[in-house]
């Protein structure tokens, strides 16, 4: 086998697997150390390969780091009654807001990779095994024994509206710093980070750092009220932060009973760092800042099946947006928008109608005027 193939057959390993070691590459191909790196350094002079942990061009992921867990659905059949037994349907499903937005941009056609925790049970390995079979990178996963992997439990009205989660999400406090900085190559190689908040508070800290200093983008959606104290005061490198109403309101202590209140609460989170602000509000729209001000946008009318994972989805959309090189985040809370409401009118936590060309349609072209928040 003469140099040339030797070479293209070390840029399809690479492929295969962008963090091999120059090691097992060697001993795959037979070849020296010294001329594996030598076939690397001509296919980076190449722009074939994108330099450190050989980055492909064409497949720098999303890499989203977080909450991977099991859910569990409790659907009441009748109008619930406190105090008594309900009858109610119950299902598991795989679940994590973070699992979640990386099967969603899977499924939307993106390169999608996810750094969780899981534990050493049966859910740990089916939450694995169904990552991996949609396609989601999960080499990078902290495999930690005897562990239960997390769990989100969500008690549904007989309209499939949330009443009441309840979430056991201790083992993401294992995703330290440390943790993030031995996973180094992986990160290096994401095109875009989406971060959320049931990782530790000194965990974002790091992330937000590192964006700060010409690391990938930082997207940090919030998962809870509760959990909004894990997220640091200083929000410089955050590229956007994805927040509900009631999340808004415990970041900047106060109430925001109306538009204004919550255009001044955004402008108040861009003053602490973060470059933009979305702030859903459920059925009703989202909220979203431009260069001059803030802009509101109402959601589409949905048959709403079961709201479990529609929030997720609707990150998830953003996100693809913004992977496109769109900075636009009206184009972004549309699209965002769209997957949502294909959530909201399914029984699964990701849609399974969800394609690649999903949200050709929704381009910069065919957008309706937002109306404009004055200051």
């Amino acid at each position: 086998m003469n140099d040339l193939s030797k070479k293209e057959q070390l840029y399809e390993l690479i492929r295969a697997n962008p963090f091999v070691s120059q090691q097992d590459l060697a001993v795959e191909l037979r070849l020296s150390r010294s001329a594996v790196a030598g076939h690397i350094a001509s296919l980076i002079r190449e722009r074939r390969l994108l330099g450190r942990a050989y980055v492909l061009p064409d497949k720098r992921p999303v890499m989203c780091i977080g909450a991977a867990c099991l859910d569990r659905k409790l659907r009441s059949i009748a109008r619930l009654q406190m105090g008594t037994s309900n009858p109610a349907t119950a299902e598991e499903v795989f679940g994590g807001v973070a699992r979640n937005i990386a099967e969603n941009l899977a499924r939307l056609g993106l390169p999608s990779a996810l750094l969780t925790a899981i534990g050493d049970d049966s859910s740990g390995q089916s939450l694995l095994q169904h990552a991996e079979d949609a396609d989601i990178d999960t080499r990078g996963t902290l495999k930690l024994a005897n562990t239960y992997s997390g769990t989100y439990t969500a008690v549904l009205d007989e309209r499939g509206e949330l009443l009441l989660g309840l979430a056991d999400m201790a083992l993401f406090d294992q995703l330290t710093p440390d943790f993030l900085v031995s996973r180094a190559p992986q990160r290096t190689a994401a095109a875009m980070v989406v971060a959320d908040l049931n990782l530790p508070h000194d965990s974002v800290a790091s992330l937000l750092e590192d964006a700060r200093v010409g690391a990938a983008p930082l997207i940090i959606v919030a998962v809870s009220q509760p959990k909004m104290a894990r997220l640091p005061q200083d929000l410089r490198g955050c590229r956007l932060l994805i927040l509900n109403r009631a999340e808004l309101e415990t970041r900047v202590n106060r109430k925001l009973p109306d538009e204004s209140a919550v255009a001044q609460a955004c402008r108040d989170v861009q003053e602490q760092g973060a470059q933009d602000v979305i702030v859903t509000c459920g059925s009703e729209g989202v909220y979203y800042t431009y260069p001059d001000g803030v802009e509101w946008l109402p959601a589409p009318q949905v048959d709403v099946i079961d709201v479990t994972g529609a929030g997720d989805a609707f990150s998830a959309g953003v996100c693809w947006s913004l992977y496109q090189g769109s900075g636009d985040l009206s184009l972004a809370c549309r699209r965002g928008l769209k997957v949502a409401a294909m959530t909201l009118e399914s029984p699964d936590t990701v849609s399974p109608l969800l394609a690649a060309d999903i949200l050709d349609e929704i381009n910069e072209f065919n957008l309706e005027a937002a109306s404009t928040l004055q200051d």
